[in-house]
């Protein structure tokens, strides 16, 4: 029987935990917070969305960064594995809209408690307020932890699950970045993502609050689109959000580095131009002696009336019937290519996940394992492999932790 020491007590190092030593090995886990699981307690508005139950294809093709290098991992530990294992430690699951997997109590607390469970069931050691501050190795491999109070802990492997740099808030401040650099590791450069991003104009701010449903959105640099997808979306006071604009900062974060992006919103997607234009001559007909900011409230959500009425260039209190063809037609055109311009994306303490990470090349796919540290293991956000939202982040986190609990 070895001695596994893992470094995190979150998802990933609460699941790697949990199978080395149902592999019989003595397991403890050092977490610097006072409770394990802090970011998982978030994650999903509080309600956990554990993983996602689509089929293999559709969840490797979410994986943004590196998904070739989850290929075995993912299919070692599948996402009907994951929900078995839930059901299994007695936490009910349950699907909802796009195969998104919740704990059927909507109480992410129940996934931690679930976790603890078992790993006291299985004797795991959980040393909490616990920080590690370096890892020792000794002839090409692994030999011992260096605690922040000096103490030092010897142990057969190490597996590193610490997270990446999001929500450092919850503990995920960068210490298995500066881990694996220590070890010689290359780390490729870290970002936000999916995160909210920042617009250039304060009419954004305006509409702040207001939730635009069933609209399409259209992320290009001046050449070449970067992002198309139809959804919903948010306005903020700095600029935009919600499920499109967080999937959207998964593609276009290294690009925004660079120089600002154009955003342009399709608000009526179901309509083509010329059946909008009808759309619009239809409600100027039944509105004819009314004002033109009058005329709107069939079109659009009363916040963006103003809005739309000042970036249409339309005198807002000139009558519907005396309003020109090419006035209308320039505002059908508005309405089908709404514009903003994309400045930046927010910072970690915003961002659901951490885009960068230990570079994949120098980890074993199949058990996590440093290649250049024997005893040295990897898993979760702490590696250069990101996905979209929906579940497939956790999946990450419990698949390459799973292989890495299985290989020590």
């Amino acid at each position: 029987m070895s001695r596994v020491l893992i470094i995190g007590g979150g998802a990933a190092g609460m699941m790697a935990s949990v199978r080395a030593a149902m592999n019989g090995h003595r397991v403890s886990v050092y977490e610097k917070n006072e409770k394990p699981g802090k970011k998982l307690f978030i994650t999903g508005k509080g309600r956990c969305n554990l993983t996602n139950a689509c089929d293999m294809d559709t969840l490797l093709s979410s994986v943004v960064s590196n998904s070739r290098f989850l290929y075995s991992s993912f299919y070692g530990y599948t996402n009907q594995d994951v929900i078995a294992f839930f059901e299994e430690i007695g936490v009910k699951t349950k699907t909802e809209r796009g195969n998104r997997v919740f704990p059927a109590s909507d109480h992410s607390s129940d996934v931690i408690k679930g976790l603890v469970r078992r790993m006291e069931s299985l004797g795991v050691e959980l040393n909490l307020n616990t920080e590690v501050k370096e890892i020792g190795t000794a002839d090409g491999g692994f030999h011992h932890l260096v605690l922040s109070d000096g103490k030092r802990v010897e142990g057969d492997s190490c597996i590193v699950a610490t997270g990446g740099l999001s929500y450092q808030s919850t503990g995920s401040t960068g210490d298995g970045l500066r881990f694996a650099k220590n070890l010689g590791h290359q780390v490729t450069p870290c970002m936000p993502s999916l995160v909210p991003v920042e617009t250039e104009e304060s009419w954004a701010g305006r509409l702040m609050g207001l939730s635009l449903r069933n609209v399409e959105i259209t992320i290009s640099d001046g050449r070449k689109k970067l992002f198309r997808e139809f959804g919903e979306m948010l306005f903020t006071h700095y600029g935009v959000s919600g499920p499109l604009i967080i999937s959207a900062s998964s593609y276009i974060g290294k690009k925004l580095l660079e120089n600002p992006l154009r955003l342009e919103i399709d608000l009526k997607p179901a309509l083509s131009a010329e059946a909008l234009d009808r759309r619009i001559l239809k409600d100027f007909e039944d509105n004819k002696n009314k004002q033109f900011k009058n005329s709107l409230g069939r079109l659009f959500p009363a916040k963006l009336i103003p809005v739309m009425t000042d970036l249409s260039g339309i005198e807002p209190e000139k009558k519907v019937n005396v309003i020109s063809r090419e006035e209308r037609a320039a505002f059908v055109q508005l309405i089908k290519h709404l514009p903003l311009t994309l400045t930046r994306l927010r910072g970690y303490d915003e961002a659901i996940i951490t885009r960068g990470g230990v570079r994949t090349k120098e980890i074993d796919p199949g058990t996590m394992e440093s290649k250049l540290v024997k005893g040295v293991y990897f898993v979760g956000e702490v590696l250069d492999v990101d996905a979209l939202t929906g579940g497939f982040n956790l999946q990450i986190a419990w698949s390459t932790a799973y292989a890495a609990g299985n290989a020590v």
